[in-house]
């Protein structure tokens, strides 16, 4: 008995420090988040039309950020964003009206120029990928065939 109990304790504990661990990586991989801060507007959009995202980091483990397209001064289109560490994973998430719930993309890729993260359950987008390039930042949603190309310039 006592060496089932002593067993279970250090299964145990290896178990929470294997959980720190990869909690410890994604803290220290969301740090590299850091070029995300700041106003990037859109170049790639239609005449009488703007867009931009904000993005600033709220804390250790969440940024948070928002899209916006105008036309002219009117609103056509606002999702909230943010950036979380949970359980050890770095996730995406994207609020937008016409879903009935925040959706959830996890990191699959994570450097200083960028990150891919996934939802291969969600209809559209299934991955959105940043990439950062000098003063530039391409981004792709993209999903069963099909792909959107945002482009945008550091404002701020």
């Amino acid at each position: 008995m006592k060496s089932i109990l002593a067993i279970t304790l250090i299964l145990l504990t290896a178990s929470l420090l294997n959980a720190q661990s990869v909690s410890a990586v994604s803290a220290k991989n969301f740090k590299k988040l850091s070029w995300l801060e700041g106003t990037w507007e859109r170049t790639n959009v239609k005449q009488g039309k703007s867009a931009h995202e904000r993005w600033e980091r709220d804390s250790k483990t969440k940024w948070i950020g928002f899209g916006v397209s105008l036309q002219g001064e009117d609103t056509t289109f606002l999702e909230k964003l943010s950036i979380v560490v949970e359980n050890g994973s770095i996730y995406y998430i994207a609020d937008v009206p016409e879903n009935k719930a925040p959706v959830l993309f996890q990191f699959i890729q994570l450097s200083d120029q960028g990150f891919v993260c996934e939802n291969p359950t969600h209809d559209f987008p299934k991955k959105i990928a940043y990439k950062l390039e000098g003063d530039r930042l391409e981004v792709q949603i993209s999903g069963d065939g099909q792909a959107v190309d945002f482009e945008f310039v550091k404002r701020e």
